[in-house]
């Protein structure tokens, strides 16, 4: 009958790429239970209301992103380098998703700031937490290098939030155009906010 951990699962899978592709609002039970392929009784089972479903949605995107980051911005690498990494990976996420749907999906969370933040009090909450969570990560990062003497700021929270809102406005870009090229400037914006020499042509960059 679908009241099963798979069914959970399955309306889960289908909430997240439903809110990817077509955003949150113009969603219904009855559709995401139809992708989801689960009876609509199933939902109520699992979640009481629809700020509900998108609420764990979140929760389990962050799940996910936190250790991927933590991961690249934890590693062994020098400061700037783990940074870099971060971007790389972030764009070649996007571009897998382009070459999977069609289109650059951008992020969940941006997305959802952006429709809901203003309408719903409990997702706006979760997402600031969430941006804030990602500013933490950063800001570890750009604090190793400022002591290291690579980056010339002394606000390292700022600074940490700086590179976090360019990198949403980026992808966000590329969500727009349909361009994960639009990505491409990141790390060199990354440098001019952190007050790094940006790489010269033809090299590596740090």
């Amino acid at each position: 009958m679908g009241r099963t951990s798979d069914a959970r699962e399955k309306i889960l899978g289908a909430a997240r790429s439903l809110i990817e592709l077509r955003g949150y609002s113009a969603l219904g039970v009855a559709e995401i239970c139809k992708a989801a392929g689960v009876p609509k009784g199933s939902f109520y089972y699992f979640f009481e209301s629809k700020e509900a479903l998108a609420l764990t949605v979140v929760d389990e995107q962050w799940d996910e992103q936190r250790r991927a980051w933590t991961r690249v911005l934890g590693g062994t690498e020098e400061p700037l380098t783990r940074l870099r990494l971060l971007f790389e990976e972030t764009r070649a996420g996007q571009h897998a998703g382009q070459r999977s749907c069609g289109t650059v999906a951008g992020c969940l969370f941006g997305n959802l700031t952006l429709e809901l933040s203003n309408r719903t009090e409990a997702v706006r909450e979760r997402l600031q937490e969430i941006f804030e969570a990602q500013a933490d990560l950063v800001e570890a990062v750009v604090a190793e290098a400022a002591g290291r003497g690579e980056v010339t700021v002394t606000d390292t929270r700022s600074a940490a939030q700086a590179v976090v809102a360019q990198l949403e406005g980026q992808v966000m870009f590329a969500k727009l155009y349909n361009d994960t090229g639009r990505l491409a400037p990141l790390w060199e914006n990354c440098l001019a906010l952190l007050g790094a020499p940006a790489p010269r042509a033809g090299t590596t960059p740090a």
